[in-house]
């Protein structure tokens, strides 16, 4: 039985993002939105003001999301070396941002549903009051984003420094209920100086085809990560050119696809008239940072072009 140490043929499987202090500075902003939600909505009830309506309920799945944020974080952290995950949990902070764009577009559709609604069946509004509401949520929504936008860039581990899909969620969450408060007083203030009560169910309307693109944004920028996707096409030409142009080397097979938001698994089977250990190919390709394990198969050409020396 081999009792050798195997250590230095072993390759890390923790691709965790881990952010500390943004996931502290999300659970103070999960209670300053609690607490708003709750104040717009019965403002918004009592008011009788879709804006305000509007904005409680984004609130309302904004708190849904920011629990799925401090969720995404602990689970990831808690099994980031379970066996039973192949790669690590480097992708949960990615499904949390990309369960939170979801639960964001949802957002945007219940609003433009809602408005359209008020659009042709206006509601009367106390204005003085729904503007007041507004604006604290507002003075909320900005707090909540100073608190997060330093934050969602990047990771604090010094090894780490790329975007946290998980926070960036968040970070958009916050912004959409800016935009759904500031839509919220230019709409009240327009209805009551200049009478224009049709404006408020129109700046909601403006407000979930604004958020609905952020979503998909989001999206956009998750998926391909959640489905193993690749790396872009010069870095994997410039991994095969590598290869390839040192000595007979052809590449017979390559996958490279995402482990995280920002880390990739290579897979390479080379063909050689002479080859050579696969530490030899692996040191080729030290340079190429961006893969963070990488497994080589190395076979001998059979083929009888081959000249075998």
């Amino acid at each position: 039985m081999h009792r050798h140490s195997i250590e230095k043929w072993q390759q890390d499987h923790d691709f965790v993002i881990t952010n500390k202090q943004g996931e502290t500075r999300t659970r103070y902003v999960l209670l300053l939105t609690t607490v708003t939600m709750i104040a717009e909505l019965i403002a918004g009830t009592v008011f009788g003001s879709m804006a305000l309506l509007a904005d409680g309920w984004h609130m309302a799945t904004h708190v849904a999301a920011f629990l799925i944020t401090l969720y995404a974080y602990q689970y990831a952290n808690k099994h980031a070396n379970n066996p039973a995950f192949a790669f690590g949990t480097g992708k949960v902070s990615v499904l949390g941002g990309f369960t939170s764009a979801i639960a964001l577009g949802v957002v945007a559709l219940m609003m433009a549903l809602e408005s359209v609604e008020r659009l042709f069946s206006p509601q009367p509004i106390q204005f003085n009051a729904a503007i007041a509401v507004a604006i604290l949520g507002l003075t909320v929504n900005l707090v909540s984003a100073l608190l997060l936008k330093d934050h969602h860039h990047h990771s604090h581990d010094p090894q780490q420094h790329h975007q946290d899909h998980n926070l960036k969620a968040a970070y958009l969450h916050v912004l959409a209920d800016a935009l759904t408060s500031i839509l919220a007083i230019a709409a009240l203030v327009a209805a009551k100086y200049a009478g224009l009560l049709w404006l408020d169910p129109v700046m909601g309307i403006v407000g979930a085809v604004i958020i609905s693109v952020w979503a998909i944004s989001l999206i956009k920028e998750t998926s391909p990560v959640l489905l193993d996707g690749s790396i872009d096409k010069a870095y994997l030409k410039a991994i095969q050119d590598r290869i390839e142009q040192d000595a007979d080397n052809r590449i017979a097979d390559l996958h490279i696809w995402h482990i995280s938001a920002h880390h990739y698994a290579a897979v390479i089977t080379i063909i050689s008239d002479m080859p050579k250990p696969t530490a030899y190919y692996k040191n080729l390709l030290a340079d190429f940072d961006r893969l963070s394990h990488l497994t080589i198969e190395v076979h001998r050409c059979q083929d009888k072009d081959c000249l075998h020396s």
